[in-house]
């Protein structure tokens, strides 16, 4: 391949990255909208600046905060003549660093390298008396924001409250600090150090020995900083040590994209660049290469109601890609029609040839994604968890399934059984009160409460269900969960989807005390939900989905999030009003009274429940449909489950063929506007289920031999 010269390199910039590759010396700062070309514009400049001879590619690092994107600035670079250029994370440039001056220092090798903090911090808290497993990722947590703020154990309880973070479940500020210094002890007899220590260790060595000092700032001249808006104080002590008094720093970040404050990150160090280095050359990146007129309108109302500091620097992107289809708006009864609405949206999506690949399902917390996994699952649609096992994989699921199996070999019950998985639950520590902390504790409980609603679903379906069934029908769900392909739509937290962009994107769950999340309880924490809900916009290419749903499972109600309302405009599309959904969207089509409860189609009282809500009836009122029908469907779901090799919900759930028996659709336009029948289901039982509603006998289908 010919080399490319350093007029190659500028070819392909707008005028603003063109701006960029040419500022090759003092201190630059680049401040880029989401999609704007960030990562080709210092890639060109550093690229740039090597083939002119204004850097030695020897002694130019350029930094970011995970290895997929250091290894993809690596392959830019390479790809631009730019060899020998260093492009590392933090901890993987310290790390080296550390290796190399270790022996020297301190003399012998750099103790091993914690791989997780459970290992050291399970035995501490049980110590202490400590017995909820899911406090260790907690306490993790706050060891590692206050090491990345550099506050030391005595000084936490007062450094925590300053920064109104939250002690996790029960512990109080005191006894996160004793639990971190009895982890630091443990660390030092076992002779080991975590990714923190790997950063404070480095930044000791060249704080005080000179020597060292000096030789890393003689190997290192040029540095390059990307995500600059979510560096801590720790990684700018490192930074800092690493120029020395000289000022040949390039720092590229997007206020609006701050996300990470829980972890020590402050957007304050972008800010304030211009004031640490007034002489500094800025450009602004807004044009968007990546999403729609349409999804970057949105974007840009989102941010123009913000305030805070961030807002100083706030980016008014501009698209350059033609228009694209408008983003839609979706209300829902209850998260289990909501999961059936995206799920159907999404098989429409895939056969309209969209890859499953290229579809995202974005939510606030891990616990939100059962729901999601489900309905996919029982679309017969691909998915991978992001960041997370799946939800049948999680500890504490795993453990009250355990449980629930125990009870129901044991026989004994209650008689109801939302009262008997309770009682079996509250021997894990769930209550009905959730806690009031947040990351892994809310999670757990958050998870358990799942399996305590779809036992009152359960119940509320069939009154006479106990323990056992409830095991087995948790038991056909796992099954059909534990193994999603590679090629699938991703499941993911907006945080974990950092970075990351599809042609299509569902953000779900937007209800006030989940998307903004409930302890976001001051401005500036309302300000980062803000800049989430931004970030998972701007996640998407070409289609957005925004969804919401009026109560958990048919109970209570709840209020959708005020983003929404800077959110909708002229080019986003209402589907359905405040009372329905309109058809075809994955709920009922019956319209209600504006923000009233869904409503039994028998005796018009309000549903309660998920399943209540999918069947259109109260479980004690007599079915409206076809009952001889409903067998007939029933008996051939059960062979064709069989010679699927797949439980029998997977073919079509109860409320499903309740629906075909209700409906006694004539075609398949007729079939596919039913909720649960989506194009892929369509294809593969349109025939046998209107055979069947036309009173035909069905034969079943036998599979060719291979």
């Amino acid at each position: 391949m010919t080399r490319p010269t350093a007029e190659d390199v500028l070819a392909s910039l707008d005028p603003e990255q063109r701006e960029v590759a040419l500022a090759v010396s003092g201190p630059v700062v680049v401040l880029a909208g989401a999609g704007t070309g960030k990562t080709r514009a210092i890639t060109h400049r550093i690229a740039h600046a090597v083939l002119t001879g204004q850097h030695d590619p020897r002694r130019s690092l350029a930094v970011t905060f995970t290895a997929r994107a250091a290894g993809e600035m690596r392959h830019r670079l390479a790809q631009l003549g730019a060899e020998g250029v260093q492009a590392r994370t933090f901890h993987s440039a310290a790390l080296r660093q550390l290796r190399f001056f270790w022996p020297r220092v301190v003399g012998g090798g750099v103790p091993e390298i914690l791989p997780s903090k459970a290992k050291v911090l399970g035995p501490v808290l049980r110590r202490a008396h400590h017995t909820d497993p899911s406090l260790a990722r907690d306490v993790a947590a706050e060891i590692e924001w206050a090491k990345s703020s550099q506050v030391v154990a005595g000084d936490y309880p007062a450094a925590a409250a300053a920064a109104r973070r939250q002690p996790p479940g029960s512990l109080t500020f005191d006894d996160v600090a004793e639990l971190y210094s009895a982890y630091g002890e443990r660390m030092s007899a076992e002779g080991l150090i975590d990714f923190e220590d790997v950063l404070l260790l480095t930044v000791g060595i060249l704080d005080t020995r000179p020597d060292v000092r000096d030789e890393v700032q003689a190997a290192y001249r040029w540095f390059t900083v990307d995500e600059y808006q979510d560096v801590n104080p720790l990684q700018q002590r490192l930074l800092d040590l690493w120029l020395g008094d000289r000022d040949d720093l390039c720092v590229v970040g997007d206020a609006s994209q701050t996300i990470y404050t829980f972890t020590g990150a402050t957007s304050g160090l972008l800010l304030g660049f211009r004031e640490r280095f007034p002489h500094a050359t800025e450009v602004r990146l807004v044009r968007s290469y990546r999403s729609t007129p349409q999804v970057v309108a949105l974007a840009n109302r989102v941010l123009a109601t913000g305030s805070g500091p961030e807002a100083r620097l706030r980016l008014e992107l501009r698209a350059e890609r033609p228009d694209g289809p408008q983003p839609t708006l979706s209300a829902f009864d209850d998260e289990a029609v909501e999961a059936a609405g995206v799920a159907r949206a999404i098989a429409e999506l895939v056969a309209a040839g969209t890859p499953a690949r290229e579809i995202a399902v974005l939510y606030r917390i891990n616990a939100q994604s059962e729901a999601f996994e489900e309905a996919l699952a029982e679309a017969a649609i691909p998915y991978v968890l992001r960041g997370e096992s799946a939800f049948f994989d999680r500890g504490e699921v795993r453990e009250a399934m355990t449980r629930l199996r125990g009870a129901a070999r044991a026989g004994e019950s209650a008689g109801d059984l939302g009262a008997d998985v309770r009682s079996v639950l509250s021997a894990m520590g769930w209550s009905a009160e959730p806690p009031s902390g947040t990351g892994a504790v809310r999670d757990r409980w958050e998870n358990l409460l799942r399996l305590v609603s779809l036992a009152d679903d359960l119940a509320a379906a069939r009154p006479e269900a106990g323990v056992a069934d409830l095991v087995a029908d948790l038991e056909s769900r796992a099954a059909t969960q534990a193994a999603p392909t590679a090629d699938g739509v991703t499941l993911a937290t907006v945080h974990a989807a950092k970075g990351l962009e599809w042609d299509a994107v569902f953000v779900v769950g937007l209800v006030e005390g989940t998307f903004p999340i409930q302890h976001a309880d001051t401005a500036a924490r309302i300000e980062e939900e803000r800049r989430l809900f931004y970030v998972a916009c701007t996640r998407a290419r070409t289609h957005l989905r925004l969804s919401w749903a009026r109560s958990r499972s048919g109970r209570g109600r709840r209020e959708r999030s005020h983003f929404l309302e800077a959110a909708t405009g002229p080019d986003v599309e209402q589907v359905g009003s405040a009372g329905g959904v309109r058809r075809g969207s994955g709920s009922r089509t019956r319209e209600r009274g504006r923000r009233g409860p869904a409503t039994c189609r028998v005796c018009g009282k309000a549903l309660v429940s998920g399943s209540e809500s999918a069947r259109g009836r109260c479980a004690g009122c007599p079915a409206a449909y076809d009952e001889e029908l409903f067998d007939r469907l029933r008996a051939w779901r059960k062979e064709e489950a069989g010679r699927r090799s797949v439980p029998a919900y997977v073919v079509f759930t109860d409320a499903t063929l309740e629906l075909i028996a209700t409906e006694l659709p004539a075609d398949e336009r007729a079939l596919v506007a039913i909720p649960g029948i989506g194009s892929r289901k369509l294809a593969d039982y349109a025939d046998p289920v209107l055979a069947l509603v036309r009173g035909e006998t069905v034969v079943p289908a036998v599979d060719e031999p291979a």
